[in-house]
């Protein structure tokens, strides 16, 4: 083989190489002739462990908890019968990171946010967050589920939040303002405080993580300020608009609200502050 036709040779691989490496990245590593990682089924990605009340049991493939029974939701709108659905598992950073994924979807509270969407695509929402008032069950707060009887307690927020005009609209009185919610954590175990108000995703958590006796006693009514939640998906991936599509049905016919009543009210003894 002659030198030009060697160098030739190595200049078309190059090519080769260089286009499926931008095939990769622009759109994932889908396989399937539907756009899929493997043909005919659909792989949802969620962490590990994965908390309720957004995963039950740390076991998505039992479609209890709120983005399990949302992901089903979704993936049956889309024509996939539960049996076609695969679960894997993957970190909340590496999710939005740019590069081909090993999964279709992503789903583990994941805010909508435009610098994120310059790494990977996002669905339109399906859940938008609301405040929530965490307390123990020795407080004094333990039973208060309705405004009236929340005015009376001392209540704890984190310096720059949302939830310090939530409190001040919504209950009408000034909460204490500590520099993280770690510190109100600490306040509130002390006794310093009555309870705290958050975000409900971070309620949760605070509740089974943070407290040994913890609990999320109510939570404030939606007002549509909070953070929307969205499914992650590969950048530039097939996908996506089926997924808003099938977002908007399940928003449109009410399914949406029922799972979240179910599986973030119902299921954690959570009402709505009355």
């Amino acid at each position: 083989m002659t030198r030009t036709r060697r160098l030739s040779l190595a200049v078309a691989t190059a090519a080769v190489a260089a286009l499926a490496l931008a095939a990769c990245s622009a759109g994932g590593s889908s396989t399937g002739s539907d756009g899929t990682v493997t043909d005919g089924k659909l792989t949802i990605a969620t962490g590990q462990p994965a908390y309720s009340p957004w995963v039950e049991d740390d076991d998505p493939q039992s479609g209890k908890g709120f983005e399990s029974a949302v992901a089903y939701a979704v993936a049956k709108e889309m024509g996939y019968a539960k049996g076609d659905v695969v679960w894997k598992r993957s970190t909340f950073d590496s999710a939005i990171a740019p590069g081909a994924k090993d999964w279709d979807l992503n789903v583990q509270q994941f805010s909508i946010d435009a610098k994120r969407k310059k790494a990977v695509d996002m669905s339109t929402p399906y859940y938008t967050t609301t405040q929530a008032v965490v307390t123990t069950s020795g407080s004094k707060a333990a039973k208060d589920t309705t405004v009236a009887a929340l005015k009376g307690d001392t209540i704890g927020v984190a310096a720059g939040s949302t939830s310090i005009t939530s409190v001040k609209d919504v209950l009408g009185v000034t909460p204490q303002v500590f520099n993280s919610n770690d510190d109100a954590v600490l306040a509130l175990k002390s006794g310093q405080i009555d309870a705290i108000v958050t975000d409900l995703p971070t309620a949760f958590y605070m509740a089974a993580a943070q407290l040994d006796d913890g609990r999320v006693s109510a939570q404030f009514p939606e007002d549509g300020s909070g953070d929307q939640f969205g499914f992650v998906l590969p950048k530039g991936s097939a996908l996506t608009s089926k997924v808003d599509e099938a977002l908007a049905k399940l928003e449109q016919d009410g399914t949406l609200a029922a799972l979240q009543t179910k599986w973030l009210s119902s299921a954690t003894n959570t009402p709505v502050l009355e």
